[in-house]
């Protein structure tokens, strides 16, 4: 007997927390394949939607010929977060709205061609205080997230951090965190 099994959690680190029974992670982990997200393989992108086009054309019973170059691009160029699965709703969003003709740019979603980024707000930082002061503050807040999201624990903040806990032990002293 085969089974094939997917998942979005690193299941090496769920039976280091005891949360993924570890005999079962080894019956299952025989074959792994790892496969990459979406956005790191937009060359995908064009035959998943021809794909997915074809499946929602036969199941609607519509007639989208296809997508635009226009249209294509802006699918090309965004991450898609939610992988392919939001790729194909949004394959079959648009067939099931437009029903026939071409998927133009202006029919997807706006968030896929919107050219708007939201910009990254710059934090206020008072320069004249030097850079060891500013890091040694950075780090401070950065720990003490760290150590708040995981309740204190002083190995899954470390774990977090991705630094090991003898590391974050010794930080925390000299940051006075102790």
């Amino acid at each position: 007997m085969r089974i094939i099994a997917a998942t979005n959690r690193k299941l090496e680190d769920l039976v280091s927390e005891n949360k993924f029974r570890e005999d079962l992670y080894y019956r299952l982990n025989v074959v792994p394949i790892e496969i990459p997200p979406l956005r790191e393989r937009r060359q995908d992108i064009p035959l998943l939607v021809n794909f997915f086009l074809e499946q929602s054309n036969r199941i609607n019973s519509a007639a989208i010929e296809g997508f635009s170059e226009e249209a294509m691009k802006a699918l090309m160029e965004y991450d898609f977060p939610g992988n392919v699965r939001e790729l194909q709703n949004v394959v079959e969003r648009m067939v099931v709205l437009k029903r026939e003709g071409h998927i133009d740019i202006e029919d997807l979603p706006e968030k896929l061609y919107s050219q708007e980024k939201e910009e990254t707000p710059v934090p206020q930082i008072d320069i004249d205080k030097g850079y060891d002061t500013l890091v040694s503050e950075f780090e401070k807040t950065l720990i003490m997230k760290a150590l708040t999201e995981t309740q204190g624990v002083k190995s899954k903040a470390a774990q977090a951090l991705n630094i090991n806990r003898t590391t974050l032990i010794e930080k925390m002293k000299r940051l006075g965190l102790d």
